[in-house]
């Protein structure tokens, strides 16, 4: 079977990019932000490959890939992988609901 093409959502790509800021923001340095992408990277393409390997979430046909403090909510089409958030598990649970029930 052919790889499946990553799509982030622009919640997801927002969230990405915001987590980042934050931590060159904080740490005065990108070095963990880059590590954080490595890792994002890594796991996506993992899931591109073997997009059944992470459990199903209570919503509908979303599964969810751990990484760290950090959580990759996606769906499996036929031919893409589609990113519906990049979340920081410590925040509120509530606005990660609100995100999912509306897919992005």
């Amino acid at each position: 079977m052919a790889q499946r093409k990553v799509i982030w959502t622009k919640t997801a790509d927002i969230q990405f990019i915001g987590i980042l800021e934050y931590w060159v923001n904080r740490n005065k340095s990108n070095t963990y932000s880059k590590k954080l992408i490595s890792l994002v990277s890594q796991k996506t393409k993992l899931i591109a490959e073997s997009p059944y390997i992470y459990k199903l979430t209570d919503y509908k046909d979303i599964r969810v890939a751990s990484l760290e403090n950090f959580s990759l909510y996606y769906s499996v089409t036929e031919k893409h992988i589609i990113i519906y958030a990049f979340w920081d598990n410590r925040q509120d649970p509530r606005k990660l609901l609100k995100i999912l029930e509306s897919k992005g």
